[in-house]
């Protein structure tokens, strides 16, 4: 063809550059769409399996990729405590981020007491040190009050609007209750939780010599214990009666008790509740928590039972006298130097057997082939079960505690930065991820990864994990609630207390009353601060304990049997409960 046409001759030369650009391209595929790309090689290698098909997965990340435009290039950077599941998301889920849409995302792993520490400055002094922080639900009281952080409801709904998933299905997470204000706003996002349940050697629960032997001496069957008496009992029998198995000397009992942080944890992680300390209600005993705060609506109005608190009443002393006795009487003589980190994997090495306060976290410490707890054929010689509760305890209480680390926004943080996080925060929780995720570190945060075939096929090497968490027994376990309106400056005050207590230097009653008193003291003095508004501490004046006692729920008095019959449920039947839908 022979063109002479000026304009036509510049059309041809612009067709060939195209055409050339075009063959380049797809000779070179670093030249195509690396984002799109990125995302089909994650998505075919390992975010699998999912609970969506692959042609979902993909179409959530074309929309994570699109929304991320704006911010590529950017450096990001996030934290978190050191947890198996937060490891995955710092090696891999982070380096998939990055890939697939541009943002150089860096997610830092700290202990949990310096993640409080970072969180805590940045509140105080405005400046921006982390663009997004997973901490956990424990903080919802502090967070609603102290206006520190985003209120997600209205970011969703506002300025965070366009960076937010249109799959991100906000219903489909199983612990938003956890993580919502009282006034209804949702404060953060769950990234993984972990139940603190009962844990015992179902192997040896099964012996019929055992079986018989403890029938012959407490009257009743050995099996999952349902009261603190049960457990007394158990624990009583394998550390004194039976001692040995298989030429190794064996605990009934394992615990902590080192003066350190997390002996606080062993505490406010709802220990009280189980015993029966606080009032009914769900996620948290209204108007007395499991902490043995009081609340006038949302106001904090005492710890004290002089305050119509209950952090120093019967049942709080009676779950610290508890912890105390068991742990010097029935545990490895070493756990009273241990702390939380230390204690959790003993139980592994197979000379423990039950635990009554055990993190699910620790599951896969249990599960790895050729340790003492693990067949031959790597099925779990272990179970783990709802806790048992103690004398003061009734139905519709709270029974145990849930970690709920959950994702949170700090205004302090600059918006542009702020939705770059976000848009992480979402792919690490998105359906595209959270079923290999939980797979990874067993710490479920969606029902549709729960109902899932691959759960199925796994429940039987986690040792009953998949089906607390199926069974509608989960809803009495829940983090600390709303009643606690500064959780860092109050959760310091539990170990020290508690540690005078465990070495002896104080009595349980002293060093419950010693706590009540700081508690109240800390929320005088941020009631006189006004932090929280109307929501602000407003302490009660002072009664007699007795009227107190007079008043219906908590406090509640002393009872005269501490120590009732015994119970306890066959394993087998109460996972069959559970299969049914049936609480117990």
């Amino acid at each position: 063809m022979i063109v002479t046409a000026k304009g036509s001759s510049a059309v041809i030369r612009g067709s060939a550059v195209a055409i050339a650009l075009g063959l380049a391209v797809l000779a070179n595929p670093a030249m195509a769409d690396q984002y799109t790309d990125a995302a089909k090689k994650w998505v075919d290698s390992e975010f699998q399996p999912s609970s969506l098909s692959k042609e979902d997965q993909m179409k959530e990340m074309e929309w994570l990729i699109k929304a991320a435009e704006p911010f590529r290039g950017m450096e990001i950077n996030v934290v978190s405590e050191t947890l198996t599941t937060h490891e995955y998301e710092s090696k891999t889920l982070a380096k998939a981020f990055s890939e697939i849409t541009g943002i150089k995302l860096t997610h830092d792993l700290i202990g949990e007491g310096d993640v409080i520490e970072k969180l805590q400055t940045q509140m105080q002094s405005g400046r921006n040190i982390y663009d997004a922080y997973i901490n956990d639900s424990d903080l919802i009281g502090t967070h609603f009050r102290y206006n520190a952080v985003v209120p997600l409801s209205d970011f969703m709904d506002g300025e965070g609007k366009d960076v937010t998933s249109p799959t991100l299905d906000l219903k489909d997470f199983i612990g938003l209750s956890f993580t919502t204000g009282p006034d209804g706003k949702l404060y953060q996002l769950p990234d993984q939780q972990f139940a603190n349940l009962y844990w015992f050697r179902y192997d040896w629960f099964q012996r019929e010599d055992l079986q018989k032997q403890f029938k012959e001496k407490y009257g009743y069957d050995l099996g999952v214990p349902v009261n603190w008496s049960a457990y007394q009992d158990i624990a009583e029998f394998f550390t004194n009666d039976v001692k040995e198995i298989d030429g190794h000397k064996v605990y009934g009992h394992m615990d902590y008790g080192k003066k350190d942080p997390s002996l606080g944890w062993r505490f406010t992680d709802a220990w009280l509740s189980m015993a029966g300390e606080g009032d009914k209600g769900l996620p948290n005993g209204l108007p007395v928590d499991e902490w043995g705060i009081r609340v006038d609506g949302c106001a904090p109005v005492g710890a004290s039972v002089t305050r119509g608190g209950a952090t120093n009443s019967p049942a709080s002393v009676y779950a610290l006298t508890k912890y105390i006795d068991w742990l010097k009487a029935y545990a490895p003589p070493e756990a009273a130097g241990m702390t939380f980190s230390e204690a959790g994997p003993v139980p592994a090495q197979g000379n423990i057997a039950q635990q009554i306060f055990w993190y699910t976290t620790f599951t896969a410490d249990m599960v790895k082939e050729g340790i003492p707890v693990v067949d031959d054929k790597g099925m779990p010689k272990w179970r783990m079960a709802p806790s048992p509760h103690g004398p003061y305890w009734e139905e519709g209480m709270k029974l145990g505690y849930q970690d709920v680390g959950s994702w949170t926004l700090m205004k302090s943080t600059p918006l542009e930065r702020r939705k770059a996080a976000w848009l992480y925060a979402q792919f690490v929780t998105s359906k595209s991820v959270s079923l290999k995720k939980t797979l990874t570190g067993l710490t479920p945060i969606r029902q549709s990864d729960l109902d899932t075939q691959a759960m199925t096929d796994i429940a039987p090497k986690w040792g009953g994990l998949v089906e607390f968490y199926r069974s509608p027994a989960r809803v009495a376990w829940s983090p600390t609630g709303t009643n606690v309106p500064d959780y860092p400056k109050l959760a310091q005050l539990w170990w020290q207390n508690v540690a005078e207590a465990v070495t002896g230097e104080r009595t349980p009653q002293e060093a419950m009353d010693n706590l009540a008193n700081s508690m109240d003291r800390v929320m005088e003095r941020l009631g006189r601060a006004g932090i929280g508004g109307d929501c602000a501490p407003k302490l009660n004046e002072e009664k007699d304990a007795q009227y107190w006692f007079d008043q219906p729920g908590a406090p509640k008095p002393k009872i005269d049997n501490e120590k009732p019959q015994g119970e306890t449920v066959k394993y087998d039947d109460l996972i069959q409960a559970w299969r049914e839908g049936r609480a117990n």
